[in-house]
């Protein structure tokens, strides 16, 4: 038994190409479980067994692991009390092990070896299969070329190699049609844990795989003097990049774009058609949108700092261009430079401007008992609200020369108190709300206390709008409004 245990263990390391010590380790596994099921029928015994790597022999011992007093036995056929065993094992501690031999083992028998069988075989493809996976990993590649194995419901399977991964669904170029035997390209997206194991998940559909394919086709990013700054794609429609060089001799839009198109085309075919964009990337955030508005022509841009978006006003010709198919342009450009970004013609700009430019002056007139025209004078100097006026340094508001320094003290302390007690208001509406409204994803302060103050206190009471009374009531934009109602209405769900 003993030398053909060795011999066993030689011939599987070798057919299944890993460590004599992993196959040491899967035979003590599955002579441990088959003795388990022989000698201790019917309880979750603790069996271990050694197997001696020179001579073949083996021993096998039940343990239990000894547990303080208070915490009780969890796994009674697992575990000793330490007050029960402190006598016969003295200086045993708590977590330590206590073994008993195991005597008299029939190895003879038919499902002993069934058993010890089963587990060895499904033990070593585990094994072979990790073992498989840590080389591929240790390799580092980003794209893999493999075959497709097989097609289902929910992705494909690709063989790369002897390694097996899964290419999902919703990871594919959509309306690509894969077939069995084809061969394809895709990304290493991650490592996911499933019931049989790890499986590497590939991706052809996700922005990072676009970037890889660049690298690929220009020497230049590699060396690192061209760099892709960000990459937004609608997979098997539409992509943009944004890139820049870190040597100004190089032009980088061109460098990508290779002569006659050659190395873009070549990316191109790789994503069943794909039309890609190459931009320029730049550190202005306006000029950058320029550039990832392309090939729209755009007018004029107004950045809102603090909601982090930017008015793009554009000409009646270009402005099916920006908005692009479906609003695929703005769409992707918004997602490339991290910007909300909104369109719109001269006209739509001009109104915006004007209703702007109304609520403003209506603050200043009725919160600090301005006339109009001195309101009117004091936004066409550069401020617009109560919080500039208050807190902007006071010099800068008397070097704009619409008011003395008298007047600009007096106005700044109105608007400061102002502020204050709204910021008093403020705190008492959002003591009235609901928590469940103020921890709401999507809710601020403001918007709660402004909620509160229509008698909408609770996440229930949001839940019951329509996006079009929130907009009315809070004079948010309908992507906000609808996004906090569903917010709202998925507690109801989870609850």
């Amino acid at each position: 038994m003993s030398r053909d245990m060795l011999d066993m263990v030689e011939a599987l390391a070798n057919e299944k190409n890993v460590a004599k010590d992993a196959v040491f380790g899967v035979l003590e596994t599955a002579l441990a479980s088959a003795v388990k099921k022989a000698q201790f029928p019917g309880e979750d015994a603790d069996v271990l067994v050694r197997v001696d790597r020179a001579t073949g022999d083996w021993t096998a011992v039940r343990r239990w692991v000894v547990v303080n007093d208070e915490a009780g036995l969890q796994q009674p056929d697992r575990e000793e009390m330490y007050s029960d065993v402190a006598d016969d094992y003295p200086g045993i501690a708590v977590g330590e092990y206590i073994e008993k031999p195991i005597e008299n083992i029939n190895t003879s028998g038919r499902r002993f070896a069934q058993d010890a069988k089963q587990v060895i075989l499904q033990r070593l493809r585990d094994a072979e299969r990790e073992q498989i996976l840590s080389e591929f990993l240790a390799r580092g590649e980003k794209i893999v070329s493999g075959q497709v194995k097989r097609v289902e419901k929910e992705g494909v399977l690709v063989e790369i190699g002897r390694l097996e991964a899964r290419l999902p669904r919703s990871e594919m170029i959509p309306r690509e049609n894969l077939r069995n035997g084809d061969r394809v390209r895709a990304f290493v997206l991650r490592v996911d844990e499933t019931t049989k194991g790890k499986q590497v998940i590939l991706s052809r559909a996700c922005p990072q795989f676009l970037k890889e394919l660049f690298e690929l086709e220009v020497p230049e990013i590699e060396e690192g003097v061209v760099e892709i700054k960000a990459a937004a794609r609608d997979p098997g429609s539409r992509a943009k990049i944004a890139v820049m060089s870190h040597d100004k001799r190089v032009e980088p839009v061109g460098t990508c774009i290779g002569i006659r198109g050659s190395r873009v085309t070549a990316v191109t075919n790789e994503l069943a058609g794909e039309r890609i964009d190459v931009v320029h990337w730049d550190e202005n955030p306006v000029q950058y949108i320029v550039e990832a508005l392309k090939p729209a022509k755009v007018s004029k841009v107004l950045a809102d700092e603090d909601l982090h978006s930017m008015d793009v006003t554009v000409d009646e010709e270009n402005l099916a261009i920006a908005i692009g198919r479906a609003g695929q342009n703005v769409r992707l450009a918004s997602e490339l430079t991290g910007w909300q970004i909104n369109i719109m013609t001269a006209e739509e700009a001009t109104q915006k401007q004007e209703a702007e430019i109304g609520a403003a002056r209506e603050e200043f007139v009725t919160e600090l008992d301005m006339d109009a025209d001195a309101a009117t004078a004091l936004i066409e100097a550069g401020i617009y609200t109560l919080e500039e006026l208050a807190y902007v340094p006071e010099q800068e508001i008397v070097d704009l020369g619409v008011f003395d320094a008298e007047t600009v003290v007096e106005l700044r302390e109105r608007a400061r108190r102002v502020l204050l007690m709204r910021a008093l208001q403020r705190e008492e509406n959002l003591r009235a709300a609901d928590k469940s409204l103020v921890e709401l994803e999507g809710m601020d302060n403001d918007l709660a206390s402004s909620l509160v103050v229509h008698d909408i206190k609770s996440a229930d009471q949001l839940a019951d709008l329509d996006t079009e009374e929130l907009m009315e009531i809070t004079g948010i934009d309908e992507d906000r409004a609808r996004n906090l109602i569903m917010a709202a209405r998925a507690r109801w769900t989870e609850e």
